[in-house]
């Protein structure tokens, strides 16, 4: 997979037909990194992986080196790859800045937004409200479908930003947050209305309310980190700078 095409790729999921070999073990690793089944800090071996992901040394190699850019995995020269970690400072950082891009990306997305747009986002809300119904028995299916749903609204809210750049670097940072949300959202101890937070940000994007559709989207993005927050610690994540 070329860099450029990395454009069309940060909201992708792993169960989008890869156009390459690299794009594929690049997906399934970003996957598998996300949802913790390859922790922080994990040394990842090219000759186990390749078996795993039935890849050649070099594919893997290359897919491993679009994650280091993604900054999800850390490439350390003749020592190899391995995890990036998680810490508290680090969500905090990804909360304050998914906010100035994201904010910014919506208010674009209503000023510019026609009818495909609101159909769009229409659609993706009502799935979105579907999935969430089911999510109370937090069974890993559920979890990464309503991952993928989540995914979908949020990519359909921004839609009409026409800045590529922009919803590239949105995509990225939400990929970050996914690490963690992944976490906390797998904690019997997480519970929050979630489907009525979606359902302000719908309400007011669709009445082209940029104003109150910013709040209502930053309030999200900050609850999900105070959740992500109090988890930290009985989840074992570092409290210092990776």
């Amino acid at each position: 997979m070329l860099h450029s095409q990395k454009f069309t790729t940060a909201f992708a999921d792993a169960g989008t037909a890869p156009r390459t070999l690299v794009e594929g073990a690049y997906l399934q690793l970003r996957r598998d990194i996300i949802e913790g089944r390859l922790a922080p800090r994990e040394k990842l071996r090219v000759e186990h992986l390749k078996e795993q992901y039935q890849v050649g040394a070099g594919t893997l190699r290359e897919a491993l080196a679009l994650l280091v850019s993604d900054a999800l995995v850390i490439g350390e020269g003749q020592r190899g790859f391995h995890v990036a970690p998680i810490s508290l400072a680090d969500i905090e950082d990804i909360t304050r800045t998914r906010v100035l891009l994201e904010t910014e990306a919506l208010r674009q997305s209503i000023q510019a937004g026609d009818d495909e747009w609101e159909a769009g986002l229409i659609a993706a809300f009502h799935k979105l409200g579907k999935t969430e119904e089911k999510l109370g028995s937090r069974a890993r299916h559920h979890i990464r479908e309503w991952e993928e749903r989540n995914r979908d609204f949020h990519e359909a809210l921004i839609s009409a930003c026409d800045s590529r750049w922009l919803r590239y670097l949105i995509g990225l940072l939400y990929r970050q947050s996914e690490r963690y949300r992944h976490l906390a959202i797998s904690a019997p101890s997480s519970v929050r209305d979630v489907h009525s937070e979606h359902a302000q940000i719908c309400e007011a994007a669709l009445a082209r309310d940029v104003k109150r559709a910013n709040k209502a989207l930053e309030q999200h993005i900050r609850l999900t980190f105070e959740s992500i927050r109090r988890l930290l610690p009985e989840l074992g994540a570092e409290a210092a700078q990776p």
